[in-house]
């Protein structure tokens, strides 16, 4: 094995924090503008906008797992399965949960209202994550994948 073949095996798990990292900064990022946010159409608007980018991008991040990612693991490492269909039961709960934020946001809740949606998804995003690193990270280092890091693991 060249030494780029091995860059690249061990850059999953690399790819796996950094995309976590970008979406934890993300949920901030919408948190905060929620938080200081004055109200009217314009702060309405920018929420609609972070939360926009933020559900995309973890919309975006699970889908490529659950095409991409998973089965592979799945096919290197069938003892995995189980741990693969919990993450995947958390993807289908955070999207039902990313559902609701945006309806909260199209109908202007109120911040109080979506800041109760940001938490919950904070949450159960964060809990997802850790399971997931501390389940996956080993593996990913010496996974053998061909594809692209936006393909597998999202577009952030």
């Amino acid at each position: 094995m060249t030494e780029r073949e091995t860059t690249r095996l061990v850059a999953w798990s690399q790819e796996l924090r950094q995309v976590h990292h970008r979406l934890r900064e993300a949920l901030h990022l919408t948190r905060t503008s929620l938080a200081d946010g004055t109200p009217g159409e314009s702060a309405t608007r920018e929420l609609l906008l972070y939360c926009h980018g933020f559900c995309a991008a973890l919309d975006g991040h699970h889908q490529g797992e659950d095409r991409s990612l998973f089965p592979a693991i799945a096919a290197a490492h069938p003892e995995l399965r189980p741990v693969l269909r919990a993450l995947e039961q958390d993807h289908s709960m955070i999207a039902h949960l990313l559902g609701g934020l945006r309806a909260a946001v199209e109908r202007a809740a109120p911040p109080e209202e979506l800041d109760q949606h940001l938490e919950g998804i904070a949450a159960i995003m964060e809990n997802h994550f850790r399971y997931e690193e501390r389940q996956l990270l080993r593996v990913l280092e010496a996974l053998e994948l061909s594809a692209e890091p936006r393909e597998v693991l999202g577009p952030l």
